[in-house]
């Protein structure tokens, strides 16, 4: 039997890892932060400019004196094109890189109060849930190391459990039993009693330590120990129209009850996991984090209105679902002006909080929102339809672009994929031409162009004998020029 237990040695200790934190809120400058957009999407200038502007001016509202601070309202922006040109994209880089509390919403999800649908103000508690998790990781991050110390402790404990003999001040010695158990053995000779406890602590103490290091070394992560899980015997309940209220009623009702505990056998693995949610739940003031996360979300929060189109409808109709978009809008209004909205965790302000709103507007316009609406969102941006130069652009210069992550993809198998200048330059003309063609969905058409280019070999790369493939022009269009040709078959597929 391989088992740690019976060849007890010395092992080195793991070195301890450091992470670099994001970059400052003063250090983002408007250009910085165009610059950091440009890693990951390209072109949109002006969209990415009007984001830089937005999210300074959350930084230089700080700055400023109190008193004039509230005063201060931010710029919604409407970003107006079609999909799929960097819409989101741009929102949601701008929330990670700002380390704010980020919420992506569909408008055309809402529906007028009365109606069947999602309410409106279900998007700030969403944005509160985003925020109080991400206060909560942060959290975890700070005490992490802590955290490991006490579990390492508690599971040397059930490893090593301390036995009555000891307790009666017995001496035994530490060994090893046939079935890879702990045992205690009485030593031959009998010694004083204060010193037979002097040598029990050594012992003992020698023989934790090189546990400790086998368990540092990953030898026990089979091994199964006992453990207490403790759980609510209250199960969480949804009150349906109450989502600010039904979270009170069941915590208030988990404390009121016992909890109970469960013992479990699992592997150290498990106990591991199981011992750190425990630990962090100790070490974490979560009264600390939730109003650490609702002062976030009120001044630092960015909620993306996608779709803000499908809720515009030509103006003076007053029938059939037009009533129910203009519905929507004043339902929408007092959430974008500034109101109190009650949460799970409490009340929050979304006067400062930054909406971004985003539409095609194929078939509407800006100003077919009412009236109200459209003054709350002063900054209007328009993003341009990509063209076959874009495409060549976003298959290349991105930090996560396609073809680097199918090539990252492709490694895994011990095979190099290569995409050659000219082959590029063919999958962004068959992407551009079958936009033109069809629908434009802007850099998406690039995916089911790829994915139907690389699909024989994605699914023989693990049987291939050569290191190496090579994507050329001639390789692009043998594989796509069937679908190409066919114009059934490419609406079909592509």
């Amino acid at each position: 039997m391989n088992d740690p237990l019976h060849s007890i040695v010395e092992q080195p200790a793991p070195q301890e890892s450091r992470s670099d934190g994001p970059l400052a809120q003063e250090e983002l400058t408007p250009r910085q932060i165009v610059a950091e957009l440009d890693k990951y999407i390209v072109g949109q200038n002006a969209a990415k400019k009007a984001v830089a502007i937005a999210l300074r001016n959350r930084w230089r509202r700080q700055q400023v004196a109190e008193d004039l601070r509230d005063e201060i309202m931010p710029n919604n922006i409407i970003m107006i094109g079609p999909t799929g040109v960097g819409k989101t994209e741009i929102a949601r880089r701008l929330a990670r890189l700002a380390g704010a509390p980020f919420v992506k919403v569909e408008a055309s999800k809402f529906t007028e109060v009365g109606y069947v649908g999602r309410d409106v103000e279900s998007m700030v508690r969403d944005l509160a849930d985003t925020s109080v998790n991400m206060v909560r990781t942060e959290r975890e991050d700070d005490v992490q190391e802590v955290a490991d110390e006490r579990v390492e402790e508690r599971l040397l404990d059930l490893l090593l459990p301390v036995g009555d003999e000891e307790i009666e001040g017995t001496p035994p010695d530490f060994v090893v039993s046939a079935g890879g158990d702990v045992v205690a053995q009485r030593p031959p000779e009998v010694e004083p009693q204060d010193s037979q406890e002097k040598v029990l602590q050594e012992r003992r103490k020698r023989t934790r330590e090189k546990l400790r290091k086998l368990l540092r070394d990953g030898q026990f992560e089979s091994r199964e120990v006992d453990v207490d899980v403790t759980h609510s015997s209250f199960p969480t309940i949804e009150i349906p129209g109450m989502e600010g209220v039904d979270y009170n009623v069941t915590e208030m009702l988990q404390e009121m009850l016992p909890k109970r505990t469960k013992r479990r056998r699992v592997s150290v693995a498990e106990a591991r996991r199981i011992l750190l949610s425990d630990e962090l739940d100790r070490l974490i003031d979560m009264d600390d984090v939730v109003n650490e996360a609702l002062d976030r979300v009120e001044q630092m929060g960015i909620i993306f209105l996608d779709e803000i189109d499908k809720v515009a409808a030509e103006r003076g109709s007053g029938v059939g679902p037009d009533v129910s978009r203009e519905g929507v809008q004043r339902d929408l209004l007092p959430i974008v002006e500034g109101s109190n909205v009650q949460t799970k965790y409490g009340m929050i302000r979304t006067d400062h909080v930054l909406f971004i709103a985003a539409g095609a507007f194929h078939s509407t316009k800006p100003s077919d929102l009412i009236p109200e609406l459209q003054g709350r969102f002063p900054i209007r941006v328009e993003l341009s339809p990509l063209k076959e130069d874009d495409f060549v652009r976003i298959l290349t210069e991105p930090k996560n672009a396609l073809l680097t992550q199918y090539s990252a993809l492709i490694q895994t198998e011990g095979v190099s994929l290569d995409f050659t200048s000219s082959g590029v330059s063919k999958i962004a003309n068959v992407a551009a031409d079958v936009n033109r063609r069809m629908e434009d969905i802007g850099a998406r058409r690039l995916h089911t162009v790829l994915t139907t280019l690389l699909e024989d070999i994605m699914f023989d790369v693990p049987h291939l004998k050569t290191q190496k493939i090579t994507v050329d022009e001639e390789l692009v269009r043998e594989r796509l020029a069937k679908v190409i040709e066919d114009d059934d078959l490419r609406r079909y597929i592509l």
